[in-house]
């Protein structure tokens, strides 16, 4: 079944609920993450709150195009599957522009069913399938090399100061729920 999600309006940039923007929530101690091209903090895009646990989505924003952002493996964005329990903001890293690190204004990302939107802006979608717009890229999971599952699709949304930038196109989050892995790829 897919669940459609959409804009909420503004909410608490280090609310404990799914959300773009902002800052990550993570367990204590955790540094926040950087590109593995550039060496540059990644741009933390989206938490989403999962039956599996809390989902935290980051992309480089430093060099568009040369970090391979798309891919789901070449270091340029970062998927992180975390549990529920004990999270708390993760610092900014020391000098990081906060422009640069986020996404302009908070916003709220509400689950609701697949039929009405009731005029508010879908960001995407939680389960069901990925609605590919080139083939499917479903990833391997690193640790034990089966196929992870695809758990949410991103969309830009219709707001530039807050949008994702996926190049006009979609992001796919997928988890393997036995290694406890998550990746994030797009395509355009």
């Amino acid at each position: 079944m897919t669940t459609l999600l959409l804009d909420g309006g503004p909410v608490a940039p280090d609310a404990p609920v799914s959300r773009t923007g902002g800052v990550p929530l993570g367990p204590a101690g955790m540094v926040w993450p950087v590109c593995r091209t550039c060496a540059g903090p990644l741009q933390f895009l989206a938490q989403l709150v999962l039956g599996a646990g809390v989902l935290a989505l980051f992309m480089c924003a430093h060099r568009p195009g040369e970090c391979e952002q798309w891919s789901p493996s070449a270091g340029g964005n970062l998927a992180l599957l975390m549990p529920t329990e004990g999270l708390v903001p993760v610092p900014l890293p020391r000098g990081a522009d906060p422009e640069v690190l986020g996404l302009g204004a908070v916003r709220a990302v509400v689950p609701t069913g697949a039929a009405a939107a009731d005029g508010r802006a879908v960001l995407g979608s939680l389960g069901g399938e990925p609605d590919w717009l080139q083939y499917d890229e479903t990833p391997d999971c690193p640790a034990c090399a089966r196929p992870m599952g695809f758990v949410a699709g991103l969309a830009e949304g219709p707001d530039p100061v807050t949008a994702m930038n996926f190049g006009s196109g979609e992001a796919y989050a997928h988890v393997c729920g036995g290694c406890g892995r998550a990746a994030l790829l797009w395509q355009c």
